[in-house]
């Protein structure tokens, strides 16, 4: 009898030791990562014992630190199929999602304002892990911008020879993929797919949804791989090298037609803008204007670098019009002045 007691007793011991939550928290030492100006970067974050048994959903949350804690910033939280972000970090954080215990934080188009401390706290009912993480951006060089283009007609027009020829008409050349990823992390989103000069067919997304791959996959390149060169219609990611002259709005006292617009650069020494000149001045100097004008290819633009209402109210961008009817007098028009 006293045997068999002493078994059970054990047994229970050892059942309650198995069950109890280990209340202190795993503490990680702190890492440091570099991100460039208006890039992507991912600060990791995982479960400091990846074989602990647990029950239910993990919580996991993210919060930017201040130097007095009331004004800490919640960035992400995380529990179960549930995410929610706040504040700035809506539409730019997302949880890579790698693997069950990894809660790695990635944060899109990183600005000056990002830099600083972030905590990641993770809780699967036994055990917390804490990740300190110090963001430091630097300032970037960038010596192009590729943007996405399309004939006037429809999107999907263009075989890859008529996609090189697009981008030649519009002082560019037919983007590499390298260039492709770096626009990607400089924050280009666009959902329709391009060539590319190795002849494969991609498009880059930073907020993923539904009809551009699945709002199941994380942000990034998504792939039709090589097509058919001669066969295959798609559009075209450019990329327009810095400006090696004068992008410029000209003042004219009434709206022009086309023809009109293309004689008017000429008659002040220049030329009618191209399509990369207006996404290189954008881009790379800030250019900024809210009067929608005649480029080279028939088309109607405007770039605003400064979100406001009535001309982009939600982000800087190079604002498509459309093609209008050539002989409408109803715009103004950009010119190119190369330098001499």
């Amino acid at each position: 009898m006293t045997s068999l007691l002493c078994i059970t007793i054990i047994s229970l011991t050892l059942t309650g030791s198995a069950y109890s939550k280990v209340t202190t928290p795993a503490l990680k030492p702190t890492v440091k990562i570099f991100a460039n100006l208006g890039a992507n970067v991912t600060l990791p974050c995982e479960l400091q014992s990846k074989d602990t048994m647990f029950f239910g959903s993990i919580r996991a949350k993210w919060s930017k630190l201040a130097d007095d804690e009331p004004l800490n910033e919640d960035v992400l939280l995380s529990m179960g199929m549930h995410t929610k972000t706040f504040g700035n970090y809506e539409d730019r954080a997302f949880i890579e999602e790698s693997e069950d215990e990894d809660f790695s934080l990635m944060l899109i188009d990183v600005s000056m304002e990002d830099m600083g401390k972030y905590r990641c706290e993770i809780n699967n009912g036994m055990e917390d892990t804490i990740q300190d993480i110090i963001l430091e951006v630097k300032g970037g060089v960038i010596d192009g911008v590729v943007f996405p283009y399309s004939q006037r007609v429809s999107r999907y027009r263009l075989n890859f020879d008529a996609a090189v020829q697009a981008c030649l008409d519009q002082g560019a050349a037919v983007a590499s993929i390298d260039q492709l990823l770096e626009a990607w992390k400089g924050g280009l989103h666009w959902c329709n797919a391009g060539w590319l000069n190795d002849g494969t067919v991609q498009y880059p997304i930073t907020k993923p949804r539904e009809p551009c791959g699945g709002s199941n996959n994380g942000p990034g390149l998504r792939s039709y791989g090589r097509q058919d060169k001669r066969i295959s219609h798609y559009d075209v990611f450019c990329y327009a090298p810095a400006l090696k002259g004068r992008f410029y709005w000209l003042v004219q006292p009434d709206s022009l037609t086309f023809d009109e617009a293309v004689q008017a650069c000429l008659d002040d020494g220049a030329e009618i803008a191209k399509v990369g000149h207006i996404y290189a001045a954008w881009k790379l100097k800030g250019y900024d204007r809210c009067d929608a004008g005649w480029l080279a290819d028939g088309s109607v633009r405007y770039p605003i670098s400064r979100p406001r209402k009535n001309c982009s109210p939600t982000e800087a961008a190079v604002r498509l019009v459309g093609f209008p009817d050539k002989n409408q007098r109803s715009y103004g028009v950009y010119c190119y002045k190369a330098e001499q």
